[in-house]
């Protein structure tokens, strides 16, 4: 059985600044959205320029940390944030939520194809899948922290790891790694194999909705629910539940895209 290695979560020190391992994971993110979407941009894959896929991710960045934290207090502490409205500023107590990140990114992308003047599918279609490696970067930054770790398996288990965070001595799932390799690095293969050749408009959408909706429903069922919520209805966790729209809206998105399109682009 193994035991989290405790990695400090300040990767550098620079005199008074602390530089964190999550932080870094965050660039590391942004800095593969742009790489891919430049690679994209040469090979006459993109409907944006690279002053504009610079333009693009700082919107995107923006709705993903207001999405995040306002679907973190709605999702999961609407009550306690209803009391202590003012705690919703403390974001450096932590709180987030893709699910909340990823309405507030498709804001923000709505808002900028308004802008531009290109269509909300053709720009999502081309930016999906520029998404999942920052997943996995986070995902990372998650198991460097020692965060939101797995539920309880035998210790006899090869994946079995103990997580001092959780102070109960107990093996558990990595099941960070898992998100990594799901959520990230196969979502990530799938969609840009899938993309690199022409597609119906929304179709690689629904499947950036459909793979991750999937992937993330899966690795929940290894991954200890929120202690303040435990697991709701059908004794599934909220994450689960909040994938049950995202798998409506895939296949909903990919029967649209696959019958009522005239073309491929």
């Amino acid at each position: 059985m193994m035991t989290h290695p405790q990695f400090s979560p300040i990767a550098l020190q620079l005199g008074p600044v602390s530089v964190h391992w999550y932080g870094l994971m965050y660039l590391a993110g942004f800095a593969m959205f742009i790489t891919l979407g430049q690679l994209r941009i040469r090979r006459g894959q993109s409907p944006l320029s690279v002053s504009e896929l610079q333009d693009l991710l700082l919107s995107g960045v923006v709705g993903v940390v207001l999405g995040g934290r306002l679907g973190y207090v709605l999702f999961y502490k609407p009550l306690d944030y209803a009391t202590h409205p003012l705690d919703i500023f403390k974001v450096w107590e932590g709180g987030m939520s893709f699910h909340g990140g990823l309405l507030g990114v498709m804001l923000a992308l709505w808002l900028f194809a308004r802008r531009h003047h290109i269509t909300f599918l053709t720009l999502s279609d081309f930016v999906a899948p520029l998404v999942p490696l920052g997943l996995a970067a986070g995902r990372l930054g998650n198991f460097i922290n020692g965060e939101l770790w797995g539920r309880e398996t035998s210790p006899s288990a090869p994946w079995a790891m103990v997580f001092p965070q959780a102070h109960d001595g107990l093996a558990r799932h990595p099941s960070q790694l898992y998100e990594l390799a799901l959520e990230g690095l196969m979502l990530f293969a799938l969609l840009w194999l899938f993309s690199n050749r022409p597609r119906r408009q929304g179709q690689v959408s629904a499947v950036f909705l459909l793979g991750y909706g999937l992937a993330r429903f899966t690795v929940e069922f290894t991954r200890e629910p929120d202690n303040f919520l435990g697991l709701l209805g059908l004794g599934l966790s909220m994450g689960q539940w909040l994938c049950v729209p995202m798998l409506v809206a895939g296949t909903v998105l990919w029967r649209w895209a696959s019958k009522d399109q005239p073309g491929l682009h």
